[in-house]
């Protein structure tokens, strides 16, 4: 009898698969939780010009988007190429605001309405027209939103 053995043929273990399924199911859930999804196609050419005050928007929930534009190449056979308001993924008029800032409100929790704002985002080549009409449009739902808050008050 030998005092050594040889070491016949021994492999090294095999890692453990078993936790596998968990981790990748683990990561998939953590980048479906992290990863926002774009709330609307542009259809609206928007190249916003330099700004040197910004104000950054905390809760992005809380925002109405609305796109002031030329339309894009896909869209300018049938829309033309005056600049136009897209308000979440379709064209609109300046008349179709009240009903569009609405339908955000009441997605909103009630207690957070009064922090509801309102974001244009404008092309650098859109005219100023355009632009006040939208402007006064908000002007005017905000108004009769805080006249009619005020009456239900007293």
């Amino acid at each position: 009898m030998s005092k050594f053995s040889k070491k016949r043929g021994k492999a090294t273990p095999t890692i453990s698969t078993a936790s596998l399924p968990d981790i990748i199911f683990m990561l998939l859930f953590f980048f479906m939780v992290v990863t926002t999804m774009r709330d609307a196609e542009l259809k609206v050419q928007v190249n916003t010009p330099f700004a040197t005050e910004l104000t950054k928007l905390e809760e992005k929930s809380l925002v109405n988007y609305i796109y002031i534009g030329r339309p894009t190449q896909k869209f300018q056979s049938v829309y033309g190429t005056k600049p136009r308001i897209q308000l979440g993924d379709k064209f609109a008029t300046v008349a179709d605001l009240p009903l569009f800032l609405e339908q955000h409100k009441i997605k909103v929790p009630e207690n957070r309405r009064g922090s509801i704002t309102s974001s244009l985002r404008v092309d650098g080549g859109a005219t100023m027209g355009i632009v006040q009409d939208v402007k006064n449009a908000v002007e005017k739902t905000r108004a009769v939103e805080n006249q009619l808050f005020c009456e239900e008050k007293t």
